[in-house]
């Protein structure tokens, strides 16, 4: 399938399979996965394979499109209710990213509805959640980047970009959109520990798109911050809790906290199926915890000490009141709170 996004496709339908560019070898190696079975997709959802909260909603998509193919084979009549046991693999892949839950949740709805041969209205929906996430992005792109001075700096932390959407990307929509209109004089991103998704990702996705980054150590962010280079802290979002609290990469929090010292602005940008109005605030929304050994260890080779233990949160939640914007692809909300996200998610 040709999508509207621009260089790099994350996820891609092709001869009627699932492929996902693997994002644990990049930037060394590009090399694209086949995927046949749900399990496969979960597997590489839950292995980070694929990763970024609306990429995680997208290729569970497709994993439902690949589990009602081969239920419908299996047995016609019954394809319904076997296929409950794939969503359930699916949901339980990433905790955290609301945006799975969404997707599914939408195929689910349609699934209720097919008579017949589930295939085509399925992959016809799967398309449209993918298409639809592109088109967000680049709205959400030109609406984040009006907030931007000519002459700003930005800062942004993990992968919110194309490789963690549909295509474009959601902060890095917003620094592409910014960059186009020439409003930037630095991009910088840090390492994002301990998947290093700055170093690898981020870095390697806005140079392909020929925009210079400085790649900057997380501990180097405040001493960046108060020498007056960055005027933006721009970020993502795996959920978003109905008060307006963020859950991203683990590290936003401190990012954000630095940012306010600073007198620096922190924007969020992450489309409406992010915003989870059952979570009424940050505490609610559930935080995946990951095998110590990513901290302890690097490529497979142990850095820590001995005997050394790990504690490692995959998310931390900003509160609201860190936040001066969230930028959605329905509008802006300027200092969030629970009255302004539910009218947003009214309107």
């Amino acid at each position: 399938m040709q999508t509207e996004q621009e260089n790099i496709q994350p996820i891609v339908w092709r001869n009627a399979t699932l492929e996902l560019l693997d994002q644990r070898i990049l930037p060394a190696t590009t090399k694209y996965i086949k995927l046949t079975t749900v399990q496969s997709i979960a597997d590489a959802i839950r292995d980070m394979v694929v990763r970024g909260a609306p990429a995680i909603g997208i290729t569970a998509a497709y994993g439902v499109v690949t589990a009602a193919r081969q239920r419908y084979v299996e047995s016609t009549s019954n394809w319904k209710q076997t296929i409950q046991d794939d969503l359930k693999i699916l949901l339980a892949s990433r905790p955290t990213a609301i945006n799975l839950f969404w997707a599914i949740n939408q195929m689910q709805n349609l699934i209720n509805e097919i008579n017949g041969d589930p295939t085509e209205r399925l992959l016809a929906a799967a398309h449209k959640i993918h298409h639809d996430d592109i088109r967000a992005n680049k709205t959400m792109g030109k609406l984040g980047a009006a907030f931007i001075e000519s002459g700003s700096g930005v800062l942004t932390h993990c992968n919110a970009g194309a490789l963690a959407t549909g295509g474009y990307g959601t902060a890095l929509g917003v620094i592409r959109s910014a960059w186009q209109q020439e409003k930037l004089s630095k991009v910088f991103a840090d390492e994002t520990r301990p998947w290093l998704q700055g170093a690898r990702l981020t870095a390697w996705e806005l140079l392909e798109d020929n925009i210079p980054v400085t790649l900057v150590a997380e501990g180097a962010v405040s001493a960046l911050m108060s020498a007056g280079s960055v005027q933006w802290f721009v970020v993502g979002s795996d959920r978003i809790a109905a008060n307006g609290d963020v859950a991203n990469k683990i590290g936003t929090f401190a990012g954000a906290v630095q940012a306010k010292y600073h007198g620096i602005k922190v924007m969020v940008v992450a489309p409406t199926s992010t915003i989870d109005m059952a979570v009424p605030d940050g505490a609610s929304i559930p935080i995946e915890h990951r095998s110590g050994d990513e901290l302890l260890q690097l490529s497979g080779q142990m850095m820590a000490a001995e005997g050394s233990e790990a504690w490692n949160p995959v998310f931390d939640v900003t509160p609201a009141s860190l936040i001066d914007v969230i930028v959605t692809e329905k509008g802006i909300i300027e200092a969030p709170n629970a009255a302004k996200i539910a009218a947003l998610m009214q309107a």
